[in-house]
């Protein structure tokens, strides 16, 4: 049993939400970055895309979890 409010579930799965956008968008700005160099790292690049993979997996169940409060 939780003592939280829907309201206040709400708020802190779209601050989770906040936070991972903002590491989306640092992960999509390192891609840019490796890609701007001269001879990228494949494996630089494999381990971003791999991260933009998992933020984007992330933020699909918060999404989710928040369908539920509604």
């Amino acid at each position: 049993m939780t003592l939280l409010t829907n309201e206040e579930k709400t708020t802190i799965i779209n601050q989770h939400i906040k936070n991972l956008e903002y590491s989306k968008f640092n992960a999509q700005i390192s891609v840019i970055e490796e890609n701007a160099k001269s001879e990228p790292e494949a494996e630089v690049l494999t381990s971003l895309n791999a991260q933009l993979a998992d933020y984007n997996s992330r933020i699909t169940a918060l999404e989710a979890e928040l369908d539920k409060l509604v």
